[in-house]
């Protein structure tokens, strides 16, 4: 992470803009730890940072409603995997048009083709049924994404974009307005607004108002869960294990001792292990899990 880069050349109280590389406080430890978690203006590596306030915009005013569309380090770092992701794929595409079935890909070729059939086959066709193949290249695009942001915050450079609530809550809300619009399309308004105002089957015409009623706002809330559940899972987990790591790393300068440093290297090489794994099953149940609610609005009731 690129907490071990910049500490190599500074102490832990020159990190959080102290001058001396004392013992840390142990009250300082949360600072030292959102210092390196949270978003800034700025982006850290070993021997120095860059400052990215020269690119800062002029905020957008909107009555109360202030809106910073300035760069900072988790937006850049989520440009740099779409970037990434168009690298790699695009020119894989292209070498798999052009070979179409006389040649078979291999390698890294071969390895994408081998996830992207499974996702199509296993995760998305199973999930949401028939029609499941235009919703593959979202599945895929989600899982791609969410995965790259993952793993690049293993990387010295240190930066999760999926540790932010922001970031989380607008993959959340893309999925969710892909869900609801697809359950719009397949049901018609009618069948759509059943989903919303539900009554059960061969219900006496006296109950069904007051289950009308009853059912309404439970139906509505359920509709809003389904987001708010896939935003806090990703962010939960994404900032539990780099947490962690940090918080056993920082113990390293706030009991100074080489015993501590040999056993807290250890204990992250452990957890950054565990974070790779986490890293890849928290895109993979994002995505399983937009394709399991598109899947249910799809076939309601």
């Amino acid at each position: 992470m690129r907490l071990f880069g910049v500490l190599q050349e500074q102490g832990p109280q020159e990190v959080l803009g102290g001058e001396s590389a004392g013992p840390m406080p142990m009250g300082e430890l949360p600072d030292f730890i959102q210092h390196h978690i949270g978003d800034a203006k700025e982006i850290e590596f070993a021997g120095g940072h860059w400052s990215l306030e020269p690119l800062s915009i002029d905020p957008i005013h909107i009555g109360s409603l202030t809106i910073d569309l300035s760069p900072t380090r988790q937006m850049v770092v989520m440009v740099l995997v779409a970037l990434l992701l168009l690298a790699t794929f695009i020119p894989l595409a292209v070498a798999l048009r052009k070979g179409g079935n006389k040649k078979a890909p291999s390698g890294f070729a071969n390895a994408v083709e081998a996830m992207i059939v499974y996702f199509r086959d296993e995760v998305v066709r199973t999930n949401i049924g028939h029609g499941a193949d235009g919703f593959a290249p979202f599945i895929l695009t989600i899982f791609f994404f969410i995965l790259g942001m993952n793993l690049i915050g293993l990387t010295p450079l240190g930066i999760t974009p999926t540790a932010n609530l922001s970031v989380t809550a607008a993959l959340a809300v893309i999925s969710f307005i892909v869900i609801e619009v697809s359950g719009f399309r397949a049901l018609g308004p009618v069948g759509y607004a059943k989903t919303i105002f539900y009554l059960p089957p061969g219900l006496p015409k006296l109950m069904q108002l007051p289950i009308l009623v009853i059912l309404t706002p439970v139906e509505f809330l359920g509709k809003l869960t389904k987001p708010f559940a896939l935003a806090i899972r990703l962010l939960a987990n994404m900032t539990a294990g780099h947490t962690l790591i940090l918080a056993v790393m920082g113990m390293i300068f706030v009991l100074q001792s080489y015993l501590m440093g040999v056993a807290s290297v250890g204990m992250a090489s452990v957890l950054m292990i565990l974070e790779l794994f986490i890293a890849l099953l928290q895109a993979y149940i994002f995505a399983i899990l937009t394709s399991v609610f598109i899947g249910l609005i799809r076939h309601a009731h």
